[in-house]
């Protein structure tokens, strides 16, 4: 019997208290170990990590990766951007030849394609990251005070919206050309999330989410 290791994580707080980020995560991760295993398989553990995927020292992953090469499971995410987001970290875990993982949303991928995956993961954290600190620069230039909740939340908000709007730009070409060869707004999301590019808040794309990317261009 096959056994598996499920890791989850999210950025913020507020992410793990809302759980939607959880759910959606817990939801890719169980429908691979429903669809794509020919094998009875058994969760042996689950982790769950509030940090950045940056970092490369993370204790709950730790803890996974540990449990994983003691009972020799296997470590199973939904995404590789929730492994890692710093290629180089991602690159030892894949060369760890004690360590066996899958990503959920890509069952067939190959080391190359995980590799891949991974590179779009780290310019994607360095992408966002630059998009926040130009808005919240911004916004202070235009006398707006961050110190204070209500403010910062504000300045938050407008760093979201403004990031909507650069990945509706990113993904415009994609739009286009599946609209134009006749796909519907689902399928042009299916091969979205296909090629593991998250929406502007790190979710999954939806029919709805995708034309609403494209009422913003």
């Amino acid at each position: 019997m096959q056994s598996f290791v499920r890791y989850f994580r999210v950025s913020t707080t507020g992410q793990a208290a809302s759980g939607l980020g959880l759910e959606a995560q817990e939801r890719d991760v169980q429908l691979y170990l429903d669809n794509y295993l020919d094998d009875e398989h058994e969760v042996i553990a689950s982790f769950t990590e509030v940090d950045s995927g940056g970092k490369e020292s993370r204790a709950e992953l730790a803890k996974a990766i540990d449990v994983c090469k003691r009972n020799k499971a296997t470590l199973i995410v939904s995404k590789v951007d929730r492994l890692s987001r710093d290629i180089h970290h991602l690159s030892g875990l894949m060369k760890d030849k004690k360590l066996n993982f899958r990503v959920a949303s890509l069952p067939s991928a190959d080391k190359n394609m995980l590799y891949f995956y991974g590179i779009m993961a780290e310019m994607e954290r360095d992408f966002i990251s630059t998009r926040t600190k130009a808005a919240l620069a911004a916004a202070k230039a235009r006398g707006v005070k961050l110190g204070g909740a209500r403010p910062e939340a504000e300045a938050r908000h407008k760093a979201v919206r403004e990031e909507a709007d650069a990945r509706a730009k990113t993904i415009a070409p994609t739009i286009t050309s599946m609209r134009e060869s006749g796909s519907t707004w689902d399928e042009i999301a299916k091969q979205l999330n296909a090629m593991s590019v998250p929406t502007a808040r790190g979710g999954k794309w939806y029919g709805k989410t995708v034309l609403n990317a494209a009422n913003r261009l």
